[in-house]
């Protein structure tokens, strides 16, 4: 595949599979983001697959390659056209696996216990049949407002499949729902996630003589006590009682420094993690620490490196006051909650959308041997999905009010 978009290839008036079919097919193939090269597959074939079922109902598909990672691709399906309307947004990829934990195949749906076993039945390729099975009722239906199915790559890794959508500016719409496993409970906010890197590089010598050297060892030492003050300071700032964990957290993570006990260490390296609050900002987190840092590593003349890992996650919140909460507390029964874990939120919120994760399954099954949807998640759902597309593409609600 090559161009900016693709349109896929159907077959003139089929139509999609049974749910079940549809998540069958999509587990079969292979979709895992990973950093490491030995695991990371490309999405193509479940995207062509989505594109497959959606053209037939008359959603116009494009196929869009994410810059700079060759084998990627976001799908971005619409029904119907207007300025607002409804995105129900999932990723295509998969965690990697360990096959001898699973007690079924990975990659076939196993039925067992009331549950549909298979990598990325929750987590999430189960969301986008779900979302299919609920707009199969609306493709003769005249639409006020689009529906659209977006389909994303590299979520489990880069997050880099929402990042290229929100610097295209695309898609347009003006409700989304990120149908992530949170058991069918609104999700109005999470942290955010930072992965950094802090290096240190100094001098080796004869430990007998502290001179000969720079120790980058003892520089790191200083380092982490500033910055466990600043965590303590972050802690006392923010806090939100909306989370489990009420504040900002720092983990230090793993250290790796010298080589034998009688040389003075000439480099040492810190990974740690950060997760923010709504309202804290990453790049002022990261001028913070450089500014505690810095003066340490000249004090020592110590060469210094400082990175993230990977560009992060910014922490997201969805008013509690706007109308796709409203409406979503209103079908499900349950007031909007905060999780820790991170999505591809604050991408499609930066689109201009209200925003709100909320999908069938749970964190729990997520990432996991065995991972399962349960099937008593799955009749709710598609009732869900089919009355907020009722409600924003059909009725073209603008309030709260959900019709009965």
């Amino acid at each position: 595949m090559s161009g900016e978009k693709v349109r896929a290839n159907a077959v003139a008036g089929a139509q999609p599979p049974g749910i079940r079919d549809m998540i069958a097919s999509l587990v079969s193939q292979p979709s895992i983001s990973s950093a490491s090269p030995e695991w990371d597959h490309s999405n193509e074939s479940v995207v062509q697959t989505l594109a497959h079922w959606l053209e037939p109902m008359g959603f116009a598909v494009e196929i869009l390659p994410v810059p700079g990672m060759p084998g990627k691709y976001n799908l971005i399906a619409t029904l119907g056209s207007g300025s607002g309307g409804l995105v129900l947004s999932g990723h295509t990829d998969t965690v990697p696996y360990d096959d001898k934990r699973w007690q079924s195949d990975p990659f076939k749906l196993t039925d067992r216990d009331d549950r549909w076993y298979g990598l990325g039945t929750c987590d999430m390729k189960g969301f986008f049949a779900l979302a299919i099975e609920a707009a199969k009722a609306f493709t003769g239906t005249p639409l006020k407002q689009p529906l659209i199915i977006l389909a994303t790559a590299d979520e489990e890794s880069s997050m880099n499949g929402a990042r290229a959508l929100a610097e295209s500016g695309r898609p347009k719409a003006r409700y989304a729902v990120i149908g992530e496993p949170t058991g069918l409970k609104p999700v109005r906010m999470h942290k955010g996630i930072m992965m950094e890197r802090l290096v240190f590089d100094g001098q080796s010598g004869h430990s007998s003589d502290p001179s000969l050297g720079r120790n980058a060892m003892e520089g790191m030492h200083a380092a982490i006590g500033e910055l466990l003050t600043l965590r303590g300071e972050w802690q006392n700032r923010y806090q939100n009682p909306n989370f489990d964990v009420q504040v900002p957290t720092l983990n230090l993570g793993c250290i790796h420094g010298g080589d034998n006990p009688n040389r003075i260490c000439a480099n040492c390296e810190l990974h740690f993690d950060l997760r923010p609050l709504p309202g804290m900002q990453m790049d002022e987190l990261r001028q913070a620490i450089l500014d505690r840092i810095q003066p340490l590593a000249r004090e020592r003349n110590l060469g210094m490196r400082f990175e993230p890992l990977f560009d992060g996650v910014p922490p997201f919140e969805t008013s509690p006051d706007a109308a796709l909460v409203k409406v979503c507390e209103r079908l499900t029964g349950h007031s909007a909650q905060s999780v820790a874990f991170a999505t591809e939120a604050p991408w499609l919120q930066k689109l201009g959308m209200e925003t709100l994760v909320m999908g069938p399954g749970y964190i729990d099954q997520a990432h996991q041997p065995d991972e399962y949807l349960d099937l008593s998640q799955v009749k709710p759902a598609v009732d869900i999905l089919s009355r907020l597309i009722q409600h924003f593409c059909v009725d073209d609600a603008s309030a709260a009010e959900l019709k009965s």
